[in-house]
């Protein structure tokens, strides 16, 4: 469904139970609400669970780049609001997790709980991204493509026909959504805000991880006081694409531990 926020429409899709204990996904850089759907029917049915398109991505908005990571946060923020959703779990991929980390360090009546999934609270360097953004402003996301999708999966996933399907999703993202994104986690370093977390944490990473190694991820579950840090092995930067039923199985584990579902 399309949810008018206002200053920007996003696309929002909800599974399981209406009246259930929320949690929330937020998705990765180039990616759609299209990365949960492996994982959403093996979770506890019981859950409420809301996927979102973030700005620029999927079927939400286009707002022409660059974007801030201070707009993405707002955006998640004025959803919840709208879904009338408190103490979530908020499940975030990649800039999804720097999503999660600003979204808790603001509202904390949002969020009870993290996943930081295959994210970190400072992802590269500005001059990476902007090399990046040069990159595709000169020969579109097709020119990166492949290489991208080294960073994304495990060798033996790249051999599989599925791989396909991601790299178009990736191709099929608008450049003006792509960019934005790139613009906003070149700015962003939750190093001392993240560090101030005190919620229950579960990080996630996978072995073959190349655009958030497993050790940026456990550097930053390192940050927050009590976080746990599971290793996916035979995944790389969309471990629940890979290996989806390890990735509910830790998922539904951590909802079970801090009694959430």
């Amino acid at each position: 469904m399309q949810i008018d926020l206002g200053h920007i429409t996003l696309n929002v899709v909800e599974d399981g139970d209406p009246n259930g204990a929320p949690v929330v996904f937020s998705n990765s850089l180039g990616t759609s609400i299209a990365l949960w759907d492996k994982v959403i029917p093996l979770l506890p049915q019981n859950l409420r669970m809301i996927r979102y398109d973030m700005r620029g991505h999927g079927a939400s908005d286009v707002p022409d780049a660059p974007y801030s990571m201070g707009m993405l946060i707002r955006d998640a923020e004025a959803l919840l609001d709208y879904l009338k959703v408190r103490d979530c779990v908020f499940v975030g991929l990649s800039i999804g997790g720097m999503i999660a980390q600003g979204l808790a360090t603001k509202r904390l009546d949002q969020v009870r709980a993290l996943v930081l999934s295959n994210t970190a609270a400072k992802m590269g360097n500005a001059a990476m991204w902007q090399d990046r953004m040069a990159m595709i402003e000169a020969g579109g996301i097709e020119g990166m493509a492949d290489a991208v999708m080294e960073r994304w999966f495990s060798p033996a996933f790249r051999k599989t026909p599925e791989l396909a399907n991601w790299r178009k999703m990736l191709t099929d993202t608008p450049q003006q959504g792509y960019l934005g994104a790139c613009a906003a986690i070149a700015g962003t370093d939750f190093y001392t805000t993240t560090a101030a977390l005190k919620l229950p944490t579960l990080a996630i990473a996978g072995s073959d991880d190349g655009a958030s190694p497993a050790d940026l991820v456990r550097e930053t579950a390192d940050l927050i006081l009590g976080s746990q840090f599971k290793l996916i092995r035979r995944a790389g930067h969309l471990p629940c694409v890979e290996q989806p039923d390890i990735y509910a199985t830790l998922l539904t584990q951590f909802l079970s531990d801090i009694g959430h579902t």
